[in-house]
């Protein structure tokens, strides 16, 4: 199938952890990540009912594989100085941002800009995005994953 590109946009929390958490939550609760529903099981019957929490979701062999092409691929946020891996999402530094757009404090307008900062495959990026006054508003979550 190949990768999949996803983004998100939540409300501004500072614990950036808990913000991916809870859009975990609701993209598993609305089931907006890929299932295959036309698979069978090991003993030949199809396979179609979605796990009921995330935990049995990845308890399933061919999400390990493929992966869901969704946030729910991203299980920890990388905290500053730690090295982004299989799985992890990796805020922008203000360095980042200041080299990529010329300014700290993202907006919706630098989102486009922004958009290859996420250029490893199964390596999220988020950006907390600034309103007009320069206040933190939103976090937006994006990258690609899925096999």
């Amino acid at each position: 199938m190949g990768a999949s590109g996803w983004e998100y946009y939540v409300p501004y929390q500072e614990d950036l952890g808990a913000a991916l958490d809870a859009l975990r939550q609701r993209v598993f609760e609305q089931h907006d990540y890929y299932w295959d529903p036309e698979r069978e099981d090991e003993v030949g019957e199809a396979a179609m009912a979605r796990p009921s929490t995330i935990d049995q979701l990845w308890e399933d062999e061919q999400v390990q594989e493929e992966g869901t092409h969704s946030i729910l691929d991203m299980h920890l946020i990388v905290r500053p100085g730690g090295h982004p891996g299989h799985g992890t999402v990796q805020p922008v530094q203000p360095a980042e941002a200041f080299r990529m757009t010329g300014t700290d404090r993202l907006t919706r307008a630098h989102v486009q800009v922004m958009e290859p900062l996420a250029d490893r495959r199964w390596v999220g990026r988020c950006a907390v995005l600034h309103d007009a006054q320069g206040r933190p508003e939103e976090i937006w979550f994006w990258g690609f994953s899925g096999d």
